[in-house]
């Protein structure tokens, strides 16, 4: 072989070598489709001007490595929250969310649902109609959305309705269990136990402690649903 062809060979063999490897078909769906998680509720989900539970949840998710996209028509949050999207409606009630919730999931598809809502039905008209309204409210997000994992919570503490919150939870949780074991994919969370009456200044809203609990709460169930954030299960 001549020097001349031994040197053209050297030049070609360098360069193939430092041309980077393709990136790998799920890298770049990764990158491309974050997972659209939607937080849905009332004021508890909305979080003022804290953010709520869901500061601490983003931060939470990113740090395990999960690409996650809160979606939904809100935007509440400190300006340096990194993702501030979500559909919790200060005030409402479950009929409330009702009403809304099929022109939601058809505008913002997610993939993932966390349901905090019935904490304004506790002090309404019909409390005890309660559970039977999110019955409802929970077939027609899972009749819309089928596919999406739906994480429905028991409500926190109110101070002055602490009896009729107990209630309502009580009643929840096996109609919950019930839709998940006809093939539903609904999950419970049992949220209640822990936000204590200390966490919530004015006896219905956490504070950033309370809010951080919450945050917890959802991530250690999103972590044991594989799919929910991702396609395995989060890092502990």
């Amino acid at each position: 072989m001549s020097s001349m062809l031994k040197v053209f060979c050297g030049a070609l063999l360098a360069a193939l070598l430092a041309v980077p490897p393709a990136a790998s078909a799920s890298t770049v769906d990764a990158a491309a489709a974050p997972v659209r998680v939607m937080p849905l509720g009332d004021s508890i989900t909305q979080g003022g001007s804290i953010g709520g539970y869901r500061l601490d949840l983003g931060t939470k998710l990113r740090a395990a490595g999960r690409s996650i996209d809160f979606v939904g028509s809100l935007k509440d949050g400190p300006a340096s929250m990194p993702d501030r999207d979500h559909e919790g409606h200060p005030g409402w009630t479950i009929a409330q969310i009702d009403a809304n919730v099929v022109n939601w999931l058809r505008t913002y598809t997610p993939h993932t649902i966390l349901l905090h809502i019935g904490t304004n039905d506790m002090y309404g008209s019909d409390p005890a109609g309660a559970p039977r309204r999110l019955s409802a409210l929970v077939d027609k997000i899972t009749a819309q959305a089928p596919s999406a994992e739906v994480f429905v919570a028991t409500i926190i503490p109110i101070r002055f309705a602490d009896g009729t919150v107990r209630n309502y939870n009580s009643a929840i949780v096996p109609m919950l269990r019930a839709k998940a074991a006809a093939g539903k994919k609904v999950h419970v969370v049992d949220m209640y136990p822990a936000v204590q009456i200390s966490d919530l200044p004015d006896g219905i809203h956490p504070n950033a402690a309370g809010y951080s609990k919450m945050a917890t709460v959802w991530f250690n169930a999103l972590k044991a649903v594989p799919g929910s954030t991702a396609t395995h299960q989060l890092a502990a």
